[in-house]
């Protein structure tokens, strides 16, 4: 089946499902979105459209088509679904139920959820075997790597054949062979972030100069060489040696510190609030995204030049 053949269904779109929709509308797939709202559907075009320019791709969005529920969609051409409704666990489980009634049996079910455990997704489920985690990172049309997440019943060879549809879309797709709460990537991230908010919290160092040490020392070197081949140059007995001294020290607190739940709770957020650690404002707000974004696409180069992608 050539790539204009075939076809994806997105449900959600939000901005991670913008960024999906963006990856299989670039690799030539024919892309069905599900969204309840109105206002969303009418401005995914034109979103779409922008997230495929700043991939570097024309913004044809000829191949899209949007739907206002499940029953609507041409489940009938649909190779494979990626769902990205909000974190909502029995939200989630009643939309699979219903996808499994409409699917082809050959039909891959996938979720994007970041946080609960595929198996309690596809609990109840009859063909929990198709069913698995398909976790991107924000932004998605962006960000190179995706988990393929399986649970105890996902078959083994289904996982491997969505992976494969994914390098075919420029990604690089990681298999995360157990359902462990927050995969690979949110379970690093969190050892990193429970550690930089309680530095925060202890007054060890500012928001800015947590931030500066990680992009200007191993964040630097991570975008050419992960943490466990970094080591690999530097040399293990180093790390052996530095884990007995700093590794008791560290934090291994079981919830956010007082400083995360004061800005959450004082509606502190980020840019959703134009307040975080930092203060934002619309202009302050758009010339950060830009900056960020062209960071993304300056490494993507390098990675490109790798061949990782």
């Amino acid at each position: 089946m050539s790539q204009s053949e075939q076809r994806a269904l997105v449900l959600g779109g939000g901005t991670m499902g913008v960024g999906i929709i963006a990856m299989f509308l670039g690799g030539g797939w024919r892309v069905d979105v599900v969204s309840r709202s109105a206002s969303t559907r009418d401005g995914l075009a034109v979103a779409a459209g922008k997230a495929l320019t700043s991939m570097g791709k024309p913004a044809d969005t000829s191949g899209l088509a949007t739907y206002a529920t499940l029953a609507e969609a041409p489940w009938p051409k649909i190779n494979m679904v990626v769902e990205t409704v909000t974190e909502d666990l029995v939200l989630k489980q009643q939309i699979f139920a219903d996808m499994e009634k409409l699917a082809r049996p050959d039909c891959a079910l996938t979720s994007n959820s970041s946080s609960f455990p595929i198996s309690e997704i596809a609990k109840g489920l009859k063909t929990q075997a198709r069913m698995m985690g398909l976790h991107f990172f924000m932004p998605a049309h962006l960000i190179p790597l995706v988990e393929v997440v399986r649970s105890v019943h996902t078959d083994i060879p289904t996982a491997e054949k969505v992976g494969a549809i994914m390098s075919s879309l420029g990604k690089r797709p990681v298999q995360v062979k157990k359902d462990v709460i927050g995969f690979l990537g949110n379970r690093i991230q969190g050892a990193l972030m429970r550690e930089a908010l309680w530095l925060i919290e202890q007054g060890v160092a500012s928001p800015e100069d947590v931030d500066a040490t990680v992009r200007l020392s191993f964040g630097f070197r991570y975008a050419a060489a992960g943490p466990i081949m970094q080591k690999e140059h530097s040399g293990w007995d180093t790390t052996c040696a530095v884990a007995k001294i700093i590794w008791p020290d560290l934090t291994n607190a079981d919830g956010p510190p007082p400083v995360l739940q004061r800005n959450v709770d004082e509606g502190r957020i980020g840019f959703k609030t134009k307040a975080g650690f930092f203060p934002w404002n619309d202009e302050s707000i758009a010339k950060e995204r830009a900056r960020y974004e062209r960071a993304l696409r300056k490494c993507l180069e390098i990675f490109r030049e790798e061949g990782i992608v």
